[in-house]
Formats: C-alpha cells, structure tokens, sequence
C-alpha cells in the first residue's frame, strides 16, 4: 500500500512539474503573432487571390480564414508539445526587440519574395527531379 501511495504522489508531483514547464496557449499565440507568421500566409493569400475570379474571392477569403484558424491551433499545440515555458519567454524577448520587430515586419515581403524566387527556380526544379526519376 506504501508502494502504491508512493508511485501516485510521485506521479502527481511528476505531472504537476511538467505542466508548469510548459507555456500556456497564450503565450505561444504570442510568439506566432509577434514572429510574423501571419505576414506569410497573407502574402500567400495575396498569391492565391490573383488565381481566383473576382466574384468568388470574398468566399475565398472566408474559407482561407477559417482554415488558418485551424493551421494556427494545430502550430500552437506543436509548439506547446516541443518548446518550453523559458524558451517561448525567450522567443517573447526576441521578439519584442527591434530586430525581432523587424523582422515581423518584413515577414510579408520577405515571404512574397520567396515565392517569386521559387517560382524562378520551379522549372530547374522539376528538370532535375524528373532526371533522377527516370
């Protein structure tokens, strides 16, 4: 009976350590604000929206929302399963800096530029894969 005590308070204790290790849901929905993430995906929305008629880009938009809503969860809880308390506090500091601000500014452009660069190099791309398929 000791034993059984022992193991429940120890797994207890073990729990109630490891959970206040990790950062709240909160916090890391800061990071990803603050981080620029959202400067990305409107550089890509900005992409898609130039393929779509314009009578249906106001559906569009409502669907990509609502989906990013969902790619927003699904990273706050990779984020909470893999980084710390201490390290989402560091990412805050970070990103709370000038440079880290920054770069949350130039997110967008950075990502729109990206693509461009990709879309280059997309050809090239494909070359090489379909060589080594064959």
């Amino acid at each position: 009976m000791k034993k059984l005590l022992f193991v429940v308070a120890f797994a207890m204790a073990t729990q109630f350590g490891y959970s206040q290790d990790k950062p709240t849901r909160e916090e890391v929905e800061q990071v990803i604000e603050k981080s620029g993430a959202s400067g990305q995906m409107n550089a890509a929305k900005k992409q898609v929206l130039g393929m779509i008629p314009k009578e249906k880009q106001a559906a569009f938009v409502i669907e990509f929302d609502a989906l990013l809503k969902k790619v927003n969860s699904s990273t706050v809880d990779l984020y909470m399963q893999e980084y710390t308390k201490e390290d989402v506090k560091a990412m805050l500091a970070f990103y709370n800096s000038p440079v880290g601000k920054k770069m949350a500014e130039k997110s967008e452009i950075i990502a729109q530029k990206s693509q461009e660069s990709m879309m280059a190099l997309q050809g090239e791309l494909q070359a090489l894969v379909m060589k080594y398929m064959q």
